[in-house]
């Protein structure tokens, strides 16, 4: 089947990409702007086939509030620093989301109107409708509650069929495969076995709203060709995590 005639098996979708996705490896600075323009050109192409998307962006590459709280910041400042990484990204997405004719609407869970639309369900839905790629930043505007947690709270709220957890990693193991070679890749798992495993799917607020709201998880290698696209098309990509 040609990328033309490719067929979307999902409709709506939320993408979680990590702070850390944007950064080149090796490189000094914490946003390459070619990987975001890459990123960028993958959804543009799933944005084509008619796919409606949000994206919800982690801040590590800037600043990590839990990392900072174990060095003896105060949690909930070093968090809410952590929160306005996730707007910087956000910010750098949209530009390059835009520069390739992609248009985009910023909602942020921390009101900052000079910047960016404050979170509201109903009209990040219709942006949705209106073709309109919606990337959702600040987190949940709340501390102690990370960027997973934001991906499946945003995910439920706006009726989404999936969320594409994107990383650096081909999927799930069953044991760290930089450590060890023979590790076992699963291609598919339920939530009850992944929690069995105890294997380090999201952390555990936002595993939790996932299962309990039957809301499936992809993980999957976004630095792979075409991976975004395969895995909105249904393809076998990464691991899924269902019910």
């Amino acid at each position: 089947m040609s990328k033309t005639s490719a067929r979307p098996k999902f409709q709506r979708i939320v993408l979680k990409l990590s702070g850390e996705a944007l950064r080149e490896p090796g490189s000094g600075d914490n946003i390459s702007p070619q990987i975001v323009q890459d990123i960028s050109k993958q959804i543009r192409e799933i944005h084509k086939m008619g796919v409606q998307i949000a994206i919800v962006i982690g801040g590590g590459n800037i600043w990590r509030g839990l990392s900072a709280s174990h060095r003896g910041m105060e949690r909930t400042t070093a968090d809410y620093m952590g929160m306005l990484a996730t707007v910087i990204n956000g910010l750098a997405l949209q530009s390059g989301l835009e520069a390739v004719g992609i248009s985009t609407r910023v909602q942020t869970a921390i009101d900052m109107q000079q910047i960016a639309e404050p979170f509201i369900r109903r009209r990040a839905v219709s942006h949705l409708e209106n073709g309109h790629v919606v990337i959702f930043v600040a987190g949940t505007g709340n501390p102690f509650f990370s960027t997973d947690t934001t991906a499946a709270l945003r995910a439920n709220e706006i009726g989404a069929q999936v969320i594409l957890k994107a990383t650096k990693v081909d999927g799930i193991y069953d044991e760290d495969p930089k450590k060890n070679p023979k590790a076992k890749k699963f291609d598919r798992i339920t939530f009850v076995e992944a929690l069995t495993r105890r294997l380090q799917v999201m952390d555990s607020t936002a595993f939790s709203l996932c299962m309990d709201n039957k809301m499936p998880i992809i993980v999957f290698d976004m630095m792979q060709s075409n991976n975004i696209r395969n895995a909105v098309c249904g393809k076998k990509v990464g691991t899924l995590v269902t019910a």
